[in-house]
């Protein structure tokens, strides 16, 4: 059965530019922006790292951190328990916690229901890790961005000091490395390509330029009804 709504996947490991160029591509598209990146860190951040706890449990705090997603004025924005997720979730360390709980079936599992629902009801851009292999097999268009350890982490460095965080490229290299190992090598849907996905290394290439490879690869498998949808949004701007 056709899906009723489009769904773009943006796939890749940490540090490679998803979340901004997932927002970015949602903005132009007209269409929602899904973080699952940050419903595993927000779930990390509840379960302080430790999903060892039971499957009763770990469904008990997922279901009481009842995530929904808004959109304002075109932005997405996911929310907790009616509350916008911050960047409490944004800390090294909730990265690599996020990666261990990731390894979990029942993590993966309630995520992934989460996830499809939000899915069956609205078209969306859906960043993360698992996205066009596991949670949305069919999606039209499948993305896979992916960039050096090296260069991730002087990006990470960058948007920490802009922050006021200090951090060392070392310390960053180290973490990213770390993630990137947790994230390909575990057992229960580990980060890679989908088979028709198409592959972007962002190492050389600048924000825009990224952007617009991406813009374009979407608009070749966007549906005909879709595209007609989008040239009067934009006509009526």
């Amino acid at each position: 059965m056709p899906r009723s709504t489009f769904i773009v996947t943006l796939d890749g490991p940490a540090g490679v530019g998803k979340s901004t160029l997932a927002r970015k591509l949602a903005v132009a598209l007209a269409i929602p922006y899904l973080d699952t990146g940050a419903m595993f860190r927000r779930l990390a951040l509840a379960l302080r790292g430790n999903a060892d706890v039971g499957e009763e449990t770990v469904r008990g705090v997922f279901a009481r951190l009842n995530f929904t997603l808004s959109v304002e004025n075109g932005e997405s924005r996911l929310l907790c328990c009616g509350l916008p997720v911050g960047h409490e979730i944004r800390t090294e360390e909730v990265g690599l916690w996020a990666a261990r709980i990731a390894g979990y079936p029942v993590v993966r599992e309630v995520l992934k229901e989460a996830q499809r629902a939000v899915g069956a009801r609205t078209s969306l851009v859906a960043e993360g890790r698992d996205m066009g292999t596991e949670v949305f097999p069919d999606a039209c268009c499948k993305l896979f961005l992916d960039a050096s350890p090296e260069v991730r982490a002087l990006r990470r460095l960058k948007e920490l000091e802009s922050q006021g965080n200090t951090h060392t490229f070392a310390e960053l290299a180290a973490s990213i490395r770390d993630r990137d190992t947790m994230d390909r090598e575990r057992a229960i849907a580990p980060l890679r390509p989908a088979h028709d996905a198409v592959i972007v290394d962002t190492s050389e290439l600048s924000v825009e330029s990224v952007f617009a490879v991406l813009l374009a690869h979407v608009k070749q498998k966007m549906p005909a009804c879709f595209v007609r949808g989008l040239a009067s949004r934009h006509a009526g701007e």
